[in-house]
């Protein structure tokens, strides 16, 4: 998306959230967001800054990237879709299902490797005998678990480690994985880490996957809901960007 389409749907919203308040006294309204599951703790947050800031409420859905898109396509009633990838919400303008012009890039995430028992883990503990299972999210619906695969072929070790991988169903379920014991250890979100007290991980360098960037888009049933509109002008604010940063993720555009 250009920069000139950004901005004038930024634009275009500010318009339509005025002119409904305008009209409607400003009363408060219920979004419903799709959020990926890497978002969870950095979205609880930015919904109640959102709240209080507004007064509107973000009633939040989460699931892999995949799984979203999925319900979004059998008519699930969400108003914003916050995706981990672009490719979706792409698809989702083009199919009709969201508001052509409205995606944009609202945070960039990071891939960290998680082994609660090795207390300086790093790329070295990637061999079959460093554990019996390694946990990634399923890269056929997560985009972590994608980067996780890209990671480990970029390392050269993916056909050695194949046998011995677990994968979630998102990216919320392989941090659990690791975090229980069930998987010894495994590539999960930086902001997990830092949602779970900051433990011993390695931040794997951004040159060893493609950039994990997460875009937002206005779904269909939104375009007519100011609590939707006001919520992507606050999700692109210095306020919601403060909290990305305290869970690791880049601001976006």
């Amino acid at each position: 998306m250009t920069y000139f389409r950004k901005w004038s749907f930024f634009l275009t919203l500010c318009f339509a959230i005025a002119t409904a308040n305008a009209g409607s006294g400003a009363k408060a309204e219920t979004a419903h967001i799709a959020v990926a599951a890497n978002f969870a703790a950095a979205m609880k947050d930015i919904a109640e800054a959102f709240h209080k800031a507004s007064g509107h409420d973000a009633i939040l859905s989460f699931g892999s990237t995949g799984q979203l898109y999925a319900q979004i396509t059998q008519g699930a009633p969400f108003d914003v879709f916050l995706a981990a990838d672009g490719a979706r919400p792409e698809q989702a303008a083009a199919k009709g299902y969201a508001v052509v012009g409205s995606r944009f890039t609202y945070a960039t995430g990071r891939l960290a490797l998680f082994a609660p028992s090795i207390t300086n883990p790093g790329p070295g503990i990637l061999k079959p005998a460093s554990f019996d299972k390694f946990a990634i999210a399923n890269p056929e619906t997560a985009p972590y678990g994608r980067s996780a695969v890209e990671t480990l072929r970029a390392l050269g070790v993916y056909d050695a480690l194949s046998a011995r991988l677990v994968r979630g169903n998102n990216i919320a379920q392989t941090f659990q994985f690791v975090r229980t014991g069930s998987a010894d250890a495994g590539f999960v979100a930086l902001s997990q880490i830092r949602d779970s007290g900051n433990p011993p991980h390695w931040l794997v360098p951004e040159n060893l996957h493609a950039v994990i960037a997460q875009d937002a888009v206005l779904l269909r049933d939104g375009k007519a809901n100011e609590a939707a509109l006001a919520f992507l002008i606050f999700l692109r604010g210095p306020d919601a960007g403060a909290i990305k940063a305290r869970y690791g993720y880049g601001s976006g555009d």
